[in-house]
């Protein structure tokens, strides 16, 4: 076997509070926050002079975890609008399950979240839908259903 887990997805965010608040109301525990900087960091994510601030945030069940990541230095630079479409390329979302879907959504505008489009059912089994949070990050919600 080559792949063990996955270990965390990385989100670079510019106001790390809000994002982390976000997450926290989603129901994710915050394992840690820290400032990172040195030639390590560096040669690992090959940029110099890094100056950083991260937050880990863990699912309740503990095998999942976001990685959350604010850049002093170098300024980051965004090559793609802040609240790009879900078709856009590249990594548009995150699935989380949930127990009520209403609830959390309704918990999560509390924190500038809003609908992408609408609570859709699929079939008899789920309830789904997207929302954008902060800084345009999508998640998307999953309530099983029976």
């Amino acid at each position: 076997m080559t792949i063990r887990r996955m270990d965390n997805v990385l989100i670079v965010v510019d106001d790390l509070d809000a994002v982390v608040s976000f997450f926290v109301e989603l129901g994710m525990e915050l394992e840690g926050r820290a400032p990172i900087e040195g030639r390590w960091v560096e040669r690992v994510i090959g940029l110099d002079d890094v100056r950083q601030d991260v937050a880990m945030l863990r699912t309740p069940d503990g095998h999942g975890r976001i990685e959350l990541a604010m850049f002093h230095t170098p300024k980051a630079t965004s090559a793609e609008p802040r609240d790009a479409p879900t078709n856009t390329p590249g990594i548009r979302r995150i699935m989380f399950a949930v127990d009520d879907i209403e609830d959390t959504v309704a918990r999560l505008r509390t924190h500038g979240a809003a609908l992408v489009g609408e609570v859709a059912r699929f079939e008899d089994s789920y309830l789904l839908c997207y929302v954008r949070g902060p800084e345009g990050i999508i998640v998307g919600l999953a309530e099983q259903l029976g």
